[in-house]
């Protein structure tokens, strides 16, 4: 009897063994899944200084760089964007808004957007980058946690354009914001090489974009031959309205970029502003992946620009288009 009993039991303890060896194995054909990986969705705060053409060109080439970089918007980023509307009051607001928002990175468009940007940036070390400013140097943009792109004009091929299309040329009048770094430091430069194509300037300074028309027509009093379009934002913004007093004067504005051309100045010597935003797009996206911090990138130019041409603004005001510049211009009217 208790042979049998201790039969039982081993036989017992042999089922035991295998059924908890079969548990194990179990488990080792089915190991647990890894966790799902999550991939960090940035937020890009971009804060545009006003609404015209130039800027919204650097908005959208922007987008078009991050998307180059393999950067999907709605899928590994999201954008607030904000327009200020040509004023330094909201422009500064908005940037603080992007700071209390905790924003991965400030985008400034222009000078004074780029300028709050990183004035807001500065106390929680948040990236910034600009575009569409013509010196980051005199804008004090060239240091710290900033970096990004500069449109500084072709200065020297402008005033040969000019000289080209108008021969006998001697003023030039120019319409600047005092308070934009960009725009002082272009009058600078015109002022210091104007002489060298046998131009005067007559440069006339306003502190708001209501002062800009005023300053148009007495750029029309003092009758000067022609008008030198900067990148203004004060005076690009109300574009439009120089270009019928000037017009009806018979005095041909020259842009600084095709999207002035298109609304009706005769030419320019300028940049594609798209493809500076595309650039500032490309350099956002190393920053945001943690490839480089803006402080190792330095800002970056268009070294190539492009001569621009309006057929009927030209024919309106009796220019005849020379040969050596027809053969490389861009025809640009606005179909």
């Amino acid at each position: 009897m208790k042979t049998m009993q201790k039969a039982a039991s081993a036989a017992l303890a042999l089922s035991l063994i295998l059924a908890l060896a079969a548990c194990g194995a179990k488990k080792e054909e089915t190991p647990a899944a890894p966790p799902a990986q999550t991939t960090k969705k940035y937020l890009i705060g971009i804060n545009q200084y006003g609404e015209h053409a130039s800027l919204d060109n650097c908005r959208i080439g922007f987008l078009q760089g991050l998307e180059e970089a393999g950067l999907a918007e709605g899928t590994d980023f999201e954008v607030d964007y904000q327009n200020a509307g040509f004023d330094d009051a909201v422009d500064a607001q908005i940037a603080q808004g992007f700071s209390a928002e905790d924003v991965d990175l400030m985008v400034g468009i222009a000078t004074p957007s780029a300028i709050a940007c990183f004035n807001a940036a500065e106390d929680k070390n948040i990236p910034v980058i600009f575009t569409a400013i013509t010196d980051p140097v005199q804008a004090n943009l060239d240091s710290g946690n900033v970096t990004g792109t500069s449109d500084k004009l072709p200065v020297e091929a402008q005033l040969d354009l000019i000289r080209q299309l108008q021969p006998n040329a001697k003023a030039i009048g120019i319409i600047y914001t005092t308070s934009e770094p960009n725009s002082v430091s272009a009058i600078a430069e015109y002022q210091e090489k104007a002489g060298e194509y046998g131009f005067t300037i007559d440069a006339i300074g306003v502190t708001a974009q209501s002062e800009v028309t005023q300053a148009a027509d007495t750029l029309i009093a003092h009758d000067v031959d022609a008008i030198s379009n900067l990148t203004d934002n004060n005076v690009v913004g109300v574009l439009a309205a120089i270009l019928e007093k000037t017009n009806e004067a018979g005095i041909p504005i020259y842009g600084s970029e095709v999207e002035q051309v298109k609304l009706g100045c005769v030419a320019a010597a300028g940049i594609d502003y798209v493809q500076l935003g595309r650039q500032t797009g490309l350099m956002a996206a190393k920053v945001l992946r943690g490839e480089a911090a803006c402080g190792d990138l330095p800002y970056e130019t268009i070294a190539e620009y492009g001569i621009y041409v309006n057929s009927e603004a030209l024919d309106a005001m009796g220019i005849v288009l020379p040969e050596t510049v027809a053969e490389k211009a861009v025809e640009s009217t606005e179909a």
